[in-house]
């Protein structure tokens, strides 16, 4: 069982890392410190004090760049590396006390997840910005700020519970691709 929760778990992060990266990172970090979640090497490197003042720094301009129309989509050009990156790296986190799942798998569903998460909320924005001129941006990204959060509380605390998050997201995510390829620009609600 304890399995289960922790391949929960790591789909929870990784879909989190895909909305914001360093949100489940610090997550993982700061309660690996408290020593809640106990991480193995190399993850364990997460609750170190200097990884935890990098990532912190990261996510306040994470924060603020996303925020700013323009900007934000600098930040998401780049994180097509970094979001998948993280959501590998917290994926890994959660299953790396498992001998059962190879490393490199875990690596690859995280950083897939992630990064098809990301894909889906970079291809959303500029639908937001055009139809707000810009203005609902910041109430965007702090939804998706927000939700990665919920995320990653859930996946460390309710397992179970982020993983019906995350095929609700799921769900939700095929459903505007399908809506993108029928319909070039424009998502439907």
């Amino acid at each position: 069982m304890e399995m289960l929760f922790n391949l929960f778990s790591g789909f929870g992060l990784s879909s989190a890392a895909g909305l914001n990266a360093y949100i489940p990172l610090l997550a993982v970090g700061l309660l690996g410190r408290l020593d809640y979640l106990t991480l193995q090497d190399p993850y364990s490197v997460l609750a170190s004090t200097p990884a935890l003042a990098f990532l912190g720094v990261l996510a306040v301009v994470d924060f603020v760049a996303d925020k700013v129309p323009g900007v934000d989509h600098i930040t998401h050009l780049v994180g097509t590396l970094i979001h998948p990156i993280a959501g590998a790296i917290v994926f890994a986190s959660q299953s790396n006390i498992l001998s059962e799942i190879h490393p490199a798998i875990s690596l690859a569903a995280g950083f897939v997840m992630a990064g098809g998460f990301h894909a889906t909320r970079a291809a959303v924005r500029p639908v937001a910005t055009a139809t707000t001129a810009g203005f609902g941006n910041p109430v965007v990204s702090f939804i998706e700020d927000i939700t990665s959060l919920t995320l990653s509380i859930l996946a460390i605390f309710a397992p179970l519970i982020a993983f019906l998050l995350f095929v609700a997201l799921l769900f939700l995510i095929v459903r505007a691709w399908r809506t993108v390829r029928r319909r070039p620009g424009a998502i439907r609600r």
